[in-house]
Formats: structure tokens, C-alpha cells, sequence
């Protein structure tokens, strides 16, 4: 299919509206128009595309071994999500009643996805829109004061994964693994700082930029997660409890600081929830519909919704 069958709304995202493409026709309508679906991305940040006949789990799995080779596997995750099928996953598990903070994925970690691939098997009733921020127009719009102390300091995200009851993720569950010498060695290779406890849960420090070039177009982004990391992102009352519960926040299940030391104040985290909000957009779902993003140019989120909301996705190198 040419691109001249199709009606493209530039804006963000990009959407493409499609007639009814079974999966092997939209893989086909993709290769034969990657190049200027790859253009849309990186102009957008994302690309919505309309009229895909996506009924399941086995539908999406097929277009995404068709369009991509190269996966990305939830190793080193934060978020509660389960694996479907070899390379598709839930959307994160929060509940349904609770607001996912923008992010791009994975970017406390030194290897993170290029692509996120994602479709709605069932909408919301109400509310459940995957959101979407710009992460250059993010980083244009932050305090300059605090985008300098971002840039000269770098962060420390911290982690501590319990080995099996406690709150947040086990490390099991993190690094799909139960062996300690492949999660240590996994550590070894990403650059994580890590020191095993004598209740066998682990904590991890990881040292990020915060602020990135995307690789293609050298453009510079706001790719941190200091809010999802700060426990303040959770609410006064959930936030008070954490104080009451750990006698140090580097104590807590996460945690974010500056990599020289210096504590990120709740002040900076909520001008940069309240700066990543005023730039999010929050795009309907409908069935059939095919969304990818670009993780470094696009940070994404996710409303509160009632019904039974089914929502999958993949990551690509």
C-alpha cells in the first residue's frame, strides 16, 4: 500500500488512519513505508495509527516480529507488569484507581529501549489514556535552575528489591532470575553499585545524566525519572507513612538524589510534575489501534480508569 492510500494528521502524535489492515497487511503497508513512518517518529516523538485489526495477543505479537528483530525484555524493570508471550507485556500494573507519573522507560538503567510498541485489546470505560509528553520541549520548558543542577550533578537513583516478602519488587521479580551470581553479574556489566543485605534483599545504585541527545537526531531531552523515584510523587498521606515506616529515604523500596550527595528537594520534584503535566497530552483508545513511540523523544504515563482496561505492549532495542 502507498502512503498516498493513507490520511496523515501531523501533530503528537502523528496519527495515520489506515482501512482495516489484517496484521500481515499492516506489517506489509510498514516495510514498504518504514522510512517515512521513521520520519514521522522522529519529527513526533509518536505515531498513532488508526484502522489495525489488532483482536489479540497473537495478532500484536505478529506485527511486532514482523516491523522489528530486536527486543528489548523487561530485565531491571520497576513497574509491575507481566510477561504474555515471548515479547510482549502488560502495560504497567498499577491500580486502576492511580495516576502513572510520566517516564520514558527504563531511563534509570544504562540500557533502555529505543521503541515502545504499543495497542488497546480492551478500552476503559472512562479515563485510561496512555498520556504522552515531548521530552524536548520537556527539557525547553523546565526551570533553567533546575535543568543546571540536573546537568551538573547527575542523579543516583536507588533501589532496594526485597528477596521475597517486603514492599515494592523482589529482586527475583526484577531481574527474572533467582541466581544471585547472574543478578551481580548483570550489575557488574551495567555499571550498578550493589551491597546484599542480611535479610537477602539487595540494594542498587545507579548513576544517570538525566539529561540525554537522542541518538539519530542529536537532539537534547529531559530523560530522567526523578519524580516516579522521589516517594512525594505518591501523595501527602502514602508519603508521611514512608517517613513513619524507613529511618532514611535511601532505605526506601526507591529513592532519587543528586550524584554528589545533595538530597533532591520535594520543591524540585513538584515544579517538574507540575512542568512534565502542563506539556502532556492524553490521547483516547480505541480497539484496533497501533501506537509507537519513541522512549527518548516521548516520555509516557498513564490516567486513571474504570472498567476492564487491556492494554499491551513491546520494546524494541
Amino acid at each position: 500500500m502507498e502512503t498516498t492510500d493513507v490520511n496523515v494528521t501531523v501533530g503528537f502524535p502523528t496519527v495515520i488512519e489506515l482501512e482495516g489492515l489484517s496484521p500481515k497487511e499492516f506489517k506489509e503497508y510498514y516495510l514498504e513505508n518504514e522510512a517515512m513512518i521513521d520520519e514521522h517518529v522522529e519529527k513526533s516523538g509518536a505515531v498513532k495509527f488508526l484502522g489495525v485489526r489488532i483482536d489479540s495477543t497473537d495478532d500484536f505479537q505478529e506485527i511486532v516480529d514482523g516491523i522489528s528483530s530486536k527486543f528489548l525484555q523487561y530485565v531491571d524493570g520497576n513497574s509491575p507488569r507481566t510477561k504474555i508471550t515471548g515479547n510482549v507485556y502488560t502495560s504497567t500494573e498499577y491500580d486502576n484507581t492511580q495516576r502513572i507519573t510520566m517516564h520514558n522507560e527504563l531511563s534509570y538503567s544504562k540500557k533502555w529501549p529505543s521503541k515502545l510498541f504499543l495497542s488497546c485489546l480492551i478500552p476503559a470505560e472512562t479515563g485510561g489514556e496512555t498520556l504522552l509528553a515531548d521530552s524536548r520541549r520537556i527539557l525547553k520548558e523546565m526551570n533553567p535552575d533546575i535543568v543546571r543542577q540536573v546537568e551538573e550533578k547527575g542523579i543516583t537513583y536507588i533501589r532496594n528489591l526485597h528477596g521475597g516478602q517486603g514492599m515494592g519488587p523482589s529482586w527475583q521479580e526484577t531481574f527474572e532470575t533467582e541466581d544471585k551470581n547472574q543478578l551481580e553479574d548483570y550489575c557488574k556489566l551495567n555499571g550498578v553499585d550493589f551491597s546484599w543485605k542480611e535479610d537477602g534483599s539487595i540494594r542498587l545504585l545507579q548513576k544517570s545524566d538525566g539529561i540525554i541527545k537522542h541518538p539519530k537526531t542529536g537532539e537534547p531531552v529531559w530523560f530522567n525519572q526523578i519524580d516516579q523515584f522521589h516517594a512525594c510523587h505518591l501523595g501527602e498521606e502514602l508519603y508521611e507513612a514512608m517517613q513513619m515506616m524507613y529511618e532514611s529515604p535511601d532505605d526506601y523500596p526507591m529513592h532519587v538524589r543528586f550524584s554528589n550527595g545533595d538530597e533532591i528537594s520535594e520543591e524540585i520534584i513538584k515544579e517538574t510534575m507540575a512542568t512534565i503535566d502542563s506539556v502532556t497530552v492524553a490521547p483516547k483508545w480505541n480497539k484496533n489501534e497501533f501506537l509507537i513511540v519513541d522512549n527518548v523523544l516521548s516520555s509516557h504515563g498513564r490516567n486513571p480508569f474504570t472498567g476492564d482496561r487491556r492494554v499491551i505492549l513491546s520494546m524494541a532495542e
